[in-house]
């Protein structure tokens, strides 16, 4: 039986490429894959933020087809076990950075098209099939929503690392892959055991569900907003952040 509702795997696809292609550009412009300084996420530097998305996308070269009777995790159910893993995660990153460090964002872009090749190879399985993928079964919708989350919280992560950016606009943040992440978001946050929210500012919403940003009440307030105007916004800072 599956657990939540299924996106659209062809719309997901379309975004994920989007999303990509803006990021490198962005990247490239800037020369960040050869970029030693340290970064907006403590302990990493710049140029490993940009080898991890390709460390990222290789989750998706990975998958294969489920077995038939596997029962797939919920989007929530398969991030929030990222912070088991942070350590190993981050190793391998540095491991992979220094391993490219010739020619990284090459290198991170052969890993993006070997996932993508693959991403082909599992959509013809049918609309939303089942994949296993590195942290259990899940719908190939959902491990792309996932792969969105990595593009887009690490692409914001570049960004309020170098900056250059005009205020009010999204740089290498595709929009439309910015909401889907921001509503997957929400909807973790519903069945970790959150109230019934809206995202009223989905980058400032990510970033504090991301642990990005404190979730202090103004950060909170900012980011989500009840669902009734006359309703006053209940207390999830205990929930947060949900990575």
């Amino acid at each position: 039986m599956r657990t939540e509702p299924s996106h659209d795997v062809a719309v997901l696809e379309t975004l994920l490429r989007a999303q990509w292609l803006r990021l490198r550009d962005w990247i490239d412009e800037r020369d960040l894959a050869l970029d030693d300084a340290p970064s907006a996420l403590p302990g990493w530097t710049v140029g490993e933020l940009v080898v991890h998305l390709g460390m990222a996308m290789g989750t998706l070269t990975r998958a294969q087809p489920a077995p038939p009777d596997a029962e797939p995790l919920t989007f929530a159910a398969y991030v929030t076990t990222y912070p088991e893993t942070a350590e190993d995660i981050a190793e391998r990153t540095r491991r992979l950075a220094d391993e490219t460090r010739d020619g990284p964002l090459p290198a991170v872009e052969r890993m993006v098209e070997q996932a993508l090749a693959q991403l082909v190879v599992l959509r013809d399985l049918g609309a939303d099939p089942v994949v296993a993928a590195r942290r259990g079964p899940v719908l190939l919708s959902t491990l792309l929503v996932t792969r969105l989350l990595e593009l887009v919280v690490h692409g914001d992560d570049l960004v309020r690392s170098v900056g250059g950016t005009a205020p009010g606009t999204l740089g290498p943040l595709e929009p439309g892959a910015l909401l889907v992440v921001a509503e997957a978001l929400r909807a973790a946050l519903v069945e970790t055991g959150g109230p019934g929210l809206e995202v009223a500012d989905a980058l400032a919403w990510t970033r504090v569900a991301c642990g990005r940003v404190p979730a202090t009440a103004d950060a909170v307030g900012s980011a989500l907003r009840p669902r009734h105007l006359g309703d006053g916004l209940p207390e999830v800072a205990g929930l947060l952040p949900l990575l």
